[in-house]
């Protein structure tokens, strides 16, 4: 079969691999769409020591069950690998396992290719009108939703009564404030210095106001109620705190490396919950497939669709920032 193989820093090349094996509790995915995730751009640029190449990357995938009980099913994939006998995985928050792992990390090669292995239990099967590309969408939207639920029951006040913004305009952050407007949001100011970005925002929904967080439009000085934090670098977690009200929810779920930006003071006197949130559990997960099978979320257009076959010049495209989407889709 071909894969879309990560050979190093910035190499990628479409080549021929072997059959994946389907072993006990498993099944062959024959793989409809894969969407390239901001992780699987950190291993391109050789910052990942869990990416070792030659490896085959790629966990936000659909397509069609091939093997086992659900042959035949269009499916999208849950690509948390977790332990399912642990107090987290019992009590319905695997992501928390001590023991996760990703489809699309060593030794579980991933679904930039014709066929993966995934476990069957993982199998969400899709609305019969939802596209493979839209499908594909599952597992970053599924971050984001998780996100908005956190910072829901941290609120102080309805969601549709809050002020809301959302630092960061990639996938992740646009897909938060399309589901905050979803949940009851009634506008989302989104902050990302890109005007790409912006524009591609804006044009995501009427309810989303896109500004450039080094220009006028930016939010007040403790004016927000609920604030989520999609890049996680200093300056982010900085303006959070700066623009956060009293009472007010920081969620953050940007996986960047450093802690500063934290102002412990104003968190204290201020009663500010600053939390965190990692990926979704199961529940999520089937909720936000759910969610996407709506329309809720629009139409979309925020998303670009390309083959498989021309994977690397996408990864390249992505690396320059000569792209307007805030996601591309690999198809088959």
């Amino acid at each position: 079969m071909k894969a879309l193989v990560y050979l190093g820093k910035a190499g990628m090349a479409y080549q021929d691999v072997a059959e994946p094996q389907a072993g006990f509790g498993e099944v062959i995915l024959k793989v409809e769409a894969c969407g390239i995730c901001g992780s699987d751009m950190h291993g391109y640029h050789g910052y990942d020591a869990r990416r070792v190449p030659p490896m085959i990357m790629g966990h936000e995938m659909s397509g069609i069950v091939e093997t086992g009980a659900m042959a035949g099913r269009r499916v999208t994939v849950n690509p948390l690998l977790t332990c399912g006998t642990c107090t987290e995985c019992l009590s319905g928050a695997p992501q928390l396992c001590e023991e996760q792992r990703n489809i699309g990390l060593p030794p579980h090669p991933g679904a930039f290719s014709d066929r993966v292995v995934v476990p069957e239990a993982n199998l969400v099967q899709i609305p019969d009108h939802m596209d493979f590309g839209t499908a594909a969408l599952s597992e970053p939207v599924a971050v984001s939703y998780h996100a908005v639920q956190i910072g829901i029951k941290s609120l102080r006040r309805p969601l549709s009564a809050a002020k809301v913004v959302v630092l960061g305009g990639g996938a992740i952050g646009l897909a938060t404030a399309l589901v905050a407007i979803s949940q009851g949001a009634e506008a989302v100011m989104l902050g990302e210095p890109s005007a790409r970005r912006r524009a591609t925002a804006s044009r995501a929904s009427n309810a989303i106001v896109a500004y450039d967080p080094d220009g006028p439009e930016a939010p007040a000085a403790a004016s927000i109620d609920l604030i989520f934090d999609a890049v996680g670098a200093m300056a982010t977690r900085e303006a959070s705190f700066k623009m956060a009200r009293r009472g007010a929810t920081i969620v953050h779920l940007g996986l960047l490396p450093g802690a500063e930006g934290v102002d412990v003071r104003r968190l204290t006197l201020g009663e500010i919950a600053f939390v965190g949130s990692y990926c979704y559990s199961m529940a999520d997960f089937r909720e936000t497939v759910a969610l996407l099978g709506s329309g809720r979320l629009g139409a979309l257009k925020w998303v670009e669709t390309r083959s498989m076959t021309d994977g690397a010049d996408a990864f390249s495209d992505i690396d320059r920032g000569d792209v307007d989407a805030a996601k591309i889709v690999l198809i088959n």
